[in-house]
């Protein structure tokens, strides 16, 4: 099913746009529709269905506002570059939150607590564009917009902090008590500044994951090959700072000989955090944990070397899932799947792969995962955008919904915090050519 333009043209008819003539607060029709999955039978709810590729946050983060009942995601559908927007699961009510061409759409961090939203904005190499962290408050936003009497943009944001110039880098994560953003940034000398100052466009980026896909996915690849490739890909320094939301105040977390990637805090244990050797791919040790003193930092999971390890979200107090990949012949000589591995006893457990026929001899299997808040359950997208429930207690799998074709980025699945609905991007109706977003219930 495709969805022609005019519809968003439409809406500049419709709606009309801030005193300042920014979009912030700029309303959107619903988009909102159900479907029927041709295998399963399973109703999915489409919750946005544009051309423009809506992208949630990455599953290590909360994609739900705190009151339950929006989801953030980035679109280019506002015509100034990626910038921020929530769609009401309800209602299917869409509300613009950004509209600023330095603003950056790729580390989201919603407050639990409150209608808030903690993001960056800038480039340290643009003095006009000094790069800084801001506290949004939607809930304030979202109440304006939807009575139609939105304010200035400025009205609804705090600055936090200005960061220096020599902190470069896009991972941030929010503490489990609220008190402290974590910064991971690059301790490699600075680059030549480039001519361009904004953020990379969003298909620029999809193009380069798509690349990566497709070098990871090759069986004709040697491993001793793809080894030396992620060795490269993985060398740099790097460092982790913590930011004091009420102050300001910057101070140093850790600094290592690694370049690091997929920054996060545990949502249930203040002053613990997870990040990852990022590498591209496989990694001698993927999954890494510290305390926010930059106490006892090691790996969360001693994997081995025939282990490709990836994709770790916190999935509990004291454990972290993540996948064990089987994608590649090699790989599928040793045990594969969903695993979790316990942040204070190190046991770890495999809740179960899948088989999956890809051709050219090559079995697909899970790619990324996540665990329901309340412990119960475990998602699974896999290499043919199929989304499957896994039972933790009993180990029953359940297939909810496929074909989502994992183009032009992954599906990403992560639960609803009431834990009956599974939220993930798809390509399926634009062919793998932009992202849409869908839920589908586990009841």
């Amino acid at each position: 099913m495709k969805y022609n333009r005019w519809i968003f043209l439409t809406s500049f008819i419709l709606f009309s746009l801030t005193l300042s003539g920014s979009h912030v607060g700029k309303r959107y029709p619903a988009e909102k529709h159900t479907m029927t999955d041709s295998v399963t039978g399973r109703t999915i709810t489409v919750l946005t269905a544009s051309e423009y590729s809506d992208a949630k946050p990455y599953h290590t983060h909360d994609t739900w506002t705190s009151d339950g009942q929006w989801i953030i995601f980035r679109s280019q559908r506002g015509g100034n570059g990626s910038q921020l927007f929530v769609v009401n699961e309800n209602t299917g009510d869409i509300v613009q939150l950004t509209d600023d061409p330095a603003a950056n759409t790729g580390s989201l961090n919603l407050s639990r607590k409150e209608m808030k939203l903690f993001f960056i904005r800038g480039n340290n190499r643009s003095e006009e564009t000094p790069r800084q962290i801001v506290e949004l408050h939607i809930g304030r936003l979202l109440q304006d917009a939807l009575s139609g009497k939105v304010k200035e943009p400025e009205q609804y944001e705090r600055i936090i902090v200005t960061l220096p110039p020599e902190m470069q880098g896009g991972n941030m994560a929010l503490d489990a008590d609220e008190t402290r953003l974590y910064l991971g940034i690059s301790l490699n000398p600075p680059r030549e500044p480039s001519p361009r100052t904004m953020p990379q466009p969003q298909q620029q980026q999809t193009n380069e994951r798509s690349s990566i896909d497709d070098r990871n996915t090759n069986p004709a690849e040697l491993r001793e090959a793809a080894r030396a490739r992620f060795e490269a890909a993985g060398k740099g320094k790097s460092g982790i700072r913590a930011i004091d939301i009420r102050t300001g105040e910057i101070t140093k977390v850790i600094d290592i000989d690694l370049r690091l990637g997929h920054l996060q805090a545990n949502p249930w244990t203040p002053g613990e955090i997870i990040y990852c050797h990022e590498t591209t791919g496989d990694a001698p040790i993927r999954i890494w944990a510290v305390h926010a003193d930059g106490s006892n930092n090691r790996p969360a999971y001693m994997e081995t070397p025939d282990e490709w390890v990836t994709h770790e979200t916190v999935s509990g107090p004291d454990e972290v899932m993540f996948n064990i990949m089987g994608h590649l012949p090699y790989l599928r000589e040793k045990p594969t799947g969903i695993a979790v591995v316990n942040l204070r006893t190190n046991q770890m457990k495999l809740l179960g792969q899948i088989e999956e026929d890809m051709g050219r001899g090559q079995k697909g299997g899970f790619w990324h995962s996540n665990g329901s808040p309340d412990g119960r359950w475990a998602t699974g997208d896999t290499f043919k955008g199929s989304i499957y429930l896994l039972n933790r207690q009993t180990g029953e799998r359940t297939l909810l919904t496929t074909g989502h074709r994992m183009r032009p980025d992954h599906a990403h699945p992560i639960f609803s915090p009431d834990s009956k609905r599974i939220l993930i991007q798809s390509g399926m109706l634009t062919d793998g050519k932009a992202l849409n977003l869908m839920t589908v219930n586990i009841e």
